[in-house]
């Protein structure tokens, strides 16, 4: 481990054990230095380091603060990361699989923790859906918000942010493209419905079969795409 790792390390220390809780300001650098046992420099280079990790917010002219440590903002890169990845398709691969892996099981917990809001909300999605069944730009952006609120009732901030990374908006509206263009669109909004009617009965074994098969269809559609080695440029499926 180099210097600046420990120094990392011990920041984080403080942190974890509630010496510098969420929204608290850390010492100026000298004080901080000296109570680590560290030189300025290594005190310096590791508060910039969980700075770019947004563990920690420098407020110009105001000091460093810890920040609220939420997943949706420590898990923030993530999502660009992804957005990074739309040109490798093992890549593209692998974040399909990652998501058949997370979101059954996301998609059975929201149906034993789904309130009748959130149900509606759902709903409110795929009506609109099939209402903007020709238009890839509102597909996508009513399927990303389908699925969102499908996730957000399991009240799991944390699978939220990181399903919603890993999908990626980008991606997503590439399937669709792909989906509307072969005229396969019918049948991926057959499958949100298939989802909408198993959380609506509560049923996690159901919602869970539900999601996988559109997940599987989602990934299954990709690899063709793949495989003709293109995928349309603008946007793909839920």
């Amino acid at each position: 481990m180099s210097l600046t790792d420990k120094a990392i390390q011990q920041i984080r220390e403080l942190i974890r054990t509630g010496a510098l809780p969420p929204g608290s300001k850390l010492p100026p650098e000298p004080d901080l230095a000296a109570q680590l046992g560290l030189s300025r420099n290594l005190a310096r280079e590791a508060v910039k380091a969980l700075a770019v990790a947004r563990v920690l917010e420098v407020r110009r002219g105001d000091g460093t603060y810890v920040t609220s440590l939420q997943p949706r903002l420590l898990l923030e890169g993530l999502g660009g990361a992804v957005e990074l990845l739309q040109g490798d398709s093992t890549a593209l691969q692998d974040l399909m699989e990652v998501r058949r892996l997370l979101e059954p099981v996301a998609t059975a917990l929201a149906a034993t923790r789904i309130t009748d809001d959130q149900l509606a909300e759902v709903k409110a999605h795929l009506d609109a859906m099939r209402s903007a069944r020709n238009d890839v730009e509102l597909l996508n952006a009513h399927d990303t918000a389908f699925h969102r609120a499908v996730v957000s009732a399991t009240g799991n901030d944390t699978l939220l942010t990181l399903l919603e990374a890993i999908s990626g908006r980008t991606l997503r509206a590439r399937v669709w493209r792909g989906l509307v263009d072969t005229q396969a669109a019918d049948r991926t909004l057959a499958e949100h419905e298939a989802i909408y009617r198993a959380l609506s009965m509560r049923d996690a074994s159901l919602s869970q079969a539900a999601a996988l098969l559109h997940v599987s269809s989602t990934e299954q559609g990709l690899r063709e795409h793949l495989q003709g080695g293109s995928l349309p440029e603008s946007d793909h499926s839920s």
